[in-house]
């Protein structure tokens, strides 16, 4: 597969190509709305609590928070809807007296800070999602009404594979002006010793939520690194099901004029793969290490929300 072994960028001719020869539409019937999680089977589930030999769990998610901060595009709100204040050992108890605490929580969870699953609602090109449905059943008013994050409510459990290229490269973490390119994954497995499989759940980590941690955000459109498209024929060689990495999932800014975020058209519209925002990646490569494997049981369990494009998500590995 020579291009898995080139750095050599694809121009724009090449991707609008692959958007054809790489689509899985129609591949699990014209209706389906899982797409590449049709690839998790019962024996590919069975395979993966196999791994589990410890019983040691590791979230994967970042917290969220109310802060504002340079690369939050919406702030998280949150307001009390009752309290503890006020509430003291004198206060008088009465039969129907409220003693809760309530609070309402709202959020934009898509952009790069909370850890996400971007269903294949979220993104559509010439008009069409994948399978050919229109775009047009996205609606202000009922939402998605195709393809929403609640085809996924039974939850996603297979095996993961971590592939850590800041430690393949001896860095903290890679140069936000470098995308991700198929021979570095390849690299990677071969310096891990483990391979992508048909249904896994690969993890890409850039060490980009470290340097979040490290030092001060970076703003909303800086450069930042991501699997550049040209990674789209090696998923769908290997059969992933889901791709997921500490980044927003797109390099930026984008190499193409007429394609804003390549990756997120060529996985969600062309693939049906679905994508995981902004993990935190930095306690599972130290378990990785510990253990001395980067395989491992992976669960994400989405909310079961009706019409929506995606959902907040805390995915869990198991050693």
């Amino acid at each position: 597969m020579a291009q898995a072994t080139s750095r050599q960028i694809p121009d724009e001719a090449q991707v609008l190509s692959w958007m054809e020869s790489l689509s899985n539409w129609g591949r699990w019937g014209n209706d389906d709305q899982l797409g590449c999680l049709n690839l998790i089977t019962p024996a590919k589930r069975q395979q993966a609590a196999a791994l589990v030999q410890d019983g040691i769990p590791v979230s994967c998610a970042r917290p969220i928070s109310t802060d504002m901060n340079a690369d939050v595009t919406f702030q998280v709100q949150r307001f009390m809807v009752d309290s503890g204040e006020g509430r003291t050992e004198d206060s008088t108890e009465r039969q129907y007296n409220r003693r809760g605490a309530a609070e309402f929580i709202g959020m934009v969870f898509h952009g790069q800070s909370i850890t996400h699953i971007d269903a294949m609602s979220h993104y559509s090109w010439q008009g069409h999602l994948y399978n050919g449905k229109p775009a047009q059943m996205i609606t202000s008013r009922e939402g998605a009404q195709t393809h929403s994050i609640e085809a996924a409510y039974s939850g996603i459990v297979t095996r993961g594979v971590l592939l850590d290229l800041p430690k393949l490269r001896g860095v903290d973490h890679l140069d936000p002006n470098e995308p991700v390119m198929p021979v570095d994954l390849l690299e990677a497995e071969e310096a891990q010793g483990v391979k992508l499989g048909e249904g896994d759940i690969l993890l890409v980590r850039t060490g980009n939520y470290k340097m979040r941690l490290d030092s001060p955000p970076a703003k909303a459109l800086e450069p930042m690194t991501a699997c550049q498209v040209a990674c789209t024929p090696l998923f769908k060689e290997r059969g992933i099901a889901m791709l997921g990495t500490d980044t927003s999932n797109d390099f930026r800014p984008s190499h193409y004029s007429t394609i804003g975020s390549p990756l997120h058209t060529m996985c969600l519209v062309t693939l049906g793969l679905w994508l995981i925002d902004n993990a935190n990646l930095e306690e599972l490569a130290a378990a990785c290490a510990q253990h001395n494997r980067y395989e491992f049981m992976l669960t994400l369990a989405p909310l079961r929300l009706r019409n929506v494009t995606g959902s907040p998500v805390s995915p869990i590995a198991l050693f």
